[in-house]
């Protein structure tokens, strides 16, 4: 024995038997759990039924989850679907709208054309009134003026004849005689008249039988530029064949015709309402 032996703090320290156990068992492979000496119980290594009912939980949240993820993934599909259609239908109104307003600047352009063209027309027509006018105003002038010597004048214009001889007094003298009597549409005398039974009254006066109504009187004799009228002339408003009125040119730049219901026959100057054309049958 060694002189240190006795002295305690040299002393090796005695392994317990716990210890012992221990090391014996996991020198032979078998890991043996043992506090204070005392023996591990039989059913001390199963685990408690709490630990084993465990699993079924587990299973049954990831099959919650699982659904959960379904669903998710179907709304999320429905999602798409309904933004793709929301992104269709934006597009498709966006082409619309494209389309409308390509076809209404094209209808604002067409319009403005059309306008352009009527201003024109209307323009166009009104310088040709207003030359009528002038010419009507020119030939309408009478004989009046004296010479400077102090005889008398004896021209007239070429739109007038003497309405103191022949079948054109006669007609003139008819027609002054109608003023004041009625219009009634289809009415041909002796108190009442439309445009055409007026005209026709009058020439039958002189012997002479025209149509009865104003588009073929419009025709029935030859046609004369209204700066070359003559007393008897018959006028018209509209198309030759399509004339929708007639009266009579009495000389001195007036008309004589039953007008409408309001005015019945009255005389009136061209310029009241111009002509469009007139025909000569005497």
């Amino acid at each position: 024995m060694s002189s240190n032996a006795l002295i305690p703090s040299h002393r090796k320290p005695r392994r317990s038997a716990s210890s012992r156990a221990l090391r014996a068992g996991v020198t032979g492979g078998i890991l043996t759990l043992a506090v204070t000496g005392a023996a591990v119980p039989a059913n001390a290594a199963e685990k408690p039924v709490a630990e084993t009912q465990e699993m079924p939980t587990i299973t049954s949240a990831l099959a919650t989850l699982s659904a959960k993820s379904v669903d998710t993934v179907q709304q999320v599909a429905l999602d798409y679907e309904r933004q793709a259609l929301q992104d269709s239908t934006v597009v498709k109104a966006a082409k619309d709208a494209e389309k409308d307003k390509a076809a209404a600047e094209k209808q604002a352009k067409a319009d403005a054309e059309a306008k352009k063209k009527a201003d024109a027309e209307a323009k166009k027509a009104k310088e040709a009134e207003q030359a009528r006018a002038s010419r009507s105003a020119e030939r309408t002038t009478l004989v009046g003026s004296s010479t400077p010597s102090g005889g008398s004048s004896t021209t007239a214009t070429s739109t007038s004849s003497s309405t103191g001889s022949g079948n054109t007094a006669s007609l003139v003298s008819f027609l002054k005689a109608q003023v004041g009597k009625a219009y009634v549409s289809g009415a041909t005398g002796s108190s009442a008249y439309d445009c055409s039974g007026l005209v026709k009254a009058a020439y039958k006066q002189l012997n002479i039988d025209l149509p009865r109504v104003s588009q073929d009187q419009s025709t029935a004799g030859t046609q004369v530029g209204l700066s070359n009228l003559q007393v008897g002339d018959i006028l018209y408003w509209g198309s030759a064949g399509s004339a929708y009125h007639v009266a009579v040119y009495i000389g001195g730049g007036k008309f004589i015709g039953a007008q409408n219901s309001s005015t019945g026959v009255v005389e009136r100057p061209l310029s009241y309402s111009q002509p469009t054309g007139a025909v000569r049958v005497l």
